[in-house]
């Protein structure tokens, strides 16, 4: 079955269809929701959450661009409203200035892609919004603000911060200070 067909199928309520769609974009997704949430739980209710939503907006996918990318902004909105919903806290927390050190390329190229999103969701929520939005999902300052209710501003000092603080957490965590 193709993606069109099951889409198709999906927007008349098929069951078989939708199973089809979950079990093609679960993982995906749930990488996604892993990204935002602080843990496997909440990322398991944004991924939830996302699915039925998807299933009650399938209707409006027009089959102009990728289909999986039209997901992933489906359950981006749900994961910043979640967020949202905790009344995220942009707080400063205090980031030595790290432009005196670096860190070594060897050391981040032995990192896995695991220890990479581990360090990640070791961020403040805040950072870990941003950085994510940012970095990972390719959006701009402006619009991370509008989804976030946050100037541009913000988003761009939480970056900055969020990165930052990365580069502490691998210094530290790797010893790896080169001059």
């Amino acid at each position: 079955m193709t993606e069109e067909e099951i889409i198709k199928g999906c927007v008349k309520k098929e069951s078989t269809c939708q199973r089809l769609l979950f079990d093609k974009y679960a993982g995906k997704m749930m990488s996604l929701c892993l990204r935002f949430s602080n843990n496997e739980h909440d990322a398991q209710d944004i991924l939830q959450e996302g699915f039925i939503k998807v299933f009650d907006y399938i209707h409006q996918f027009k089959f102009e661009g990728s289909f999986e990318g039209w997901l992933r902004r489906v359950f981006i909105s749900i994961a910043t409203r979640q967020i949202n919903k905790r009344k995220l806290n942009f707080k400063n927390i205090d980031v030595a200035d790290s432009t005196e050190s670096a860190i070594n390329p060897t050391i981040i190229s032995r990192l896995s892609e695991n220890e990479i999103h581990a360090l990640i969701r070791s961020l403040p929520d805040g950072y870990r919004l941003v950085f994510n939005l940012s970095v990972i999902d390719g959006y701009s300052h402006e619009e991370i603000g509008t989804m976030l209710g946050i100037q541009a501003s913000t988003s761009r000092t939480q970056l900055l911060k969020a990165r930052k603080a990365l580069q502490q957490m691998i210094l530290k965590q790797y010893n790896a200070i080169e001059i």
